[in-house]
């Protein structure tokens, strides 16, 4: 496992920011200034590879549009459920085909657990294609709330 090499702040060393990211299997929230100038939101699947970020999505979805106009990104990951905790920063974007569906099936194995169910099989069939967004964060703030909201305190 490598560590992101980006600045950091927060609780988290960055290997426990690493580890966090590796481990929380809960969608990143992307935000981005679209051409409109109104900013967008949205929940992807992602996995960490080496220093960057992994999402995908379909070619003819809008925020690859606004991020290829953009090119940089605010970012959220963070579990849902008390006690909370997580990551947030900022990032460039790259976009890149996934032709191959390589990136999407790393996502599936990640969420759903294999390639075998009736979703997995739909996401891998259709005709569209995939697109990769890289997120290559330049800071990444860390929090975690579970001595604050500890039961026991």
């Amino acid at each position: 496992m490598t560590e992101l090499a980006v600045r950091h702040t927060g609780p988290w060393t960055p290997a426990d920011v690493a580890a966090f990211l590796d481990h929380e299997a809960v969608p990143i929230r992307l935000a981005a200034v679209a051409p409109s100038g109104w900013p967008v939101i949205l929940s992807l699947w992602f996995v960490r590879d080496g220093d960057s970020l992994v999402c995908a999505t379909q070619r003819s979805a809008s925020i690859v549009a606004t991020l290829a106009a953009e090119g940089r990104c605010a970012f959220e990951v963070s579990v849902n459920d008390p006690p909370y905790r997580g990551v947030r920063g900022r990032a460039t974007v790259s976009l890149e085909p996934d032709a191959d569906l390589s990136i999407l099936q790393r996502l599936i194995e990640r969420y759903l657990g294999s390639a075998d169910g009736t979703f997995a099989t739909w996401l891998l069939g259709r005709e569209t294609p995939e697109v990769a967004i890289r997120l290559t964060p330049t800071e990444i703030a860390s929090w975690d709330y579970r001595r604050r909201m500890d039961p026991a305190r």
